[in-house]
């Protein structure tokens, strides 16, 4: 709880940077990061893939894409030998609107791994809960349709009560809801051990830094591995 409390402050100057503005201090020529980081990447029918989908955190705001949890993820695969390529489609100031309308666009490609990654903005921006949970669960739907043998994963996130303690906790709660309800993996709170850590986080109080996105990576590879391995365990005994 007292992460959490901590966490509050830092994330309240992201209202003002996930808006779509660019921090002053930040130095990084975040325009050509924001474009790269959500191009089609030419992919082998053969390959299998991971898309990380979601907004600054996934995009690696304020540092070199190689930098960000995404490509950590896509080291840790190629070290243990398992052939999938990562696929990097995070925008800064995504919504989980914003989401939905480029989902189709993004779902052109195959895709084995979908890391979901929204809805922080929205809680921030005081965007009415139930239209949150609804475009997730509307983007979890279409990427179901899609291809029904995609495996999702769903990214857990907690906002500062400064909208009060019920928007607060529901807004939290949703995503486990969401997981339970829909039979797909969550990492219980994706900022899990960097929140709130300014040795961690960049100048804003609310990007992790190289170091911080590692312990994301480690966050997140903490459910993606299950997902990954057991393929391999499976694809070893056929």
């Amino acid at each position: 709880m007292h992460k959490v409390l901590k966490f509050s402050y830092f994330l309240l100057v992201c209202l003002f940077i996930n808006c779509g503005e660019q921090p002053a201090k930040v130095k990084s020529n975040n325009t050509t990061d924001r474009v790269e980081t959500v191009q089609q990447e030419e992919v082998s029918t053969d390959d299998k893939t991971i898309l990380f989908f979601g907004n600054s955190l996934t995009a690696a705001y304020g540092l070199e894409k190689e930098q960000g949890f995404p490509h950590q993820i896509q080291l840790k695969l190629d070290s243990l030998g398992l052939v999938y390529k990562v696929i990097n489609s995070g925008l800064s100031g995504e919504t989980t609107s914003g989401g939905l309308n480029r989902l189709d666009w993004v779902l052109n490609q195959k895709v084995d791994v979908f890391v979901l990654e929204l809805g922080a903005n929205d809680g921030l921006r005081g965007i009415p809960l139930n239209k949150t949970k609804e475009n997730l669960q509307t983007i979890i739907d279409k990427v179901k349709e899609k291809n029904a043998n995609t495996q999702i994963i769903l990214a857990g996130m907690q906002i500062p009560p400064n909208m009060g303690p019920e928007y607060t906790t529901q807004f939290r709660n949703i995503f486990p809801s969401l997981a339970m309800e829909n039979d797909i993996a969550l990492i219980p709170f994706l900022l899990e051990g960097v929140a709130g850590n300014p040795e961690l986080n960049l100048e804003d109080g609310i990007h992790p830094t190289a170091e911080g996105q590692k312990i994301v990576a480690n966050n997140v590879w903490t459910v993606l591995e299950k997902m990954v391995t057991k393929e391999k365990e499976t694809v070893s005994m056929d």
